[in-house]
């Protein structure tokens, strides 16, 4: 196995992890910023406020993008297992 074949699995793998990760954390991020400008604007400064409506858009998230992300995981899985014979040689 080559330092190109070992820097190229490890750049899939990140790439991966940024697709994966992505929908999860953009909710979070979208429902959070409405949630902070809803709080600016009635001043209202509870910590609280926001753990409901972000747990609840991150259910809503994943459940809509939660097959997607398994068959992204199983597609570099197979990937990684396909290329072992030709990365011991």
């Amino acid at each position: 196995m080559t330092p190109e074949t070992v820097t190229t699995i490890g750049q899939q793998a990140l790439w991966v992890t940024m697709l994966i990760s992505a929908p999860l954390l953009l909710s979070a991020l979208g429902i959070g910023l409405i949630i902070g400008m809803f709080q600016a604007a009635t001043q209202i400064n509870e910590m609280t406020l926001s753990f409901i409506p972000k747990l609840l858009v991150l259910v809503a998230a994943l459940g809509i993008a939660g097959p997607w992300m398994l068959q992204i995981i199983m597609t570099f899985t197979r990937q990684l297992f396909e290329q072992i014979p030709t990365s011991i040689s």
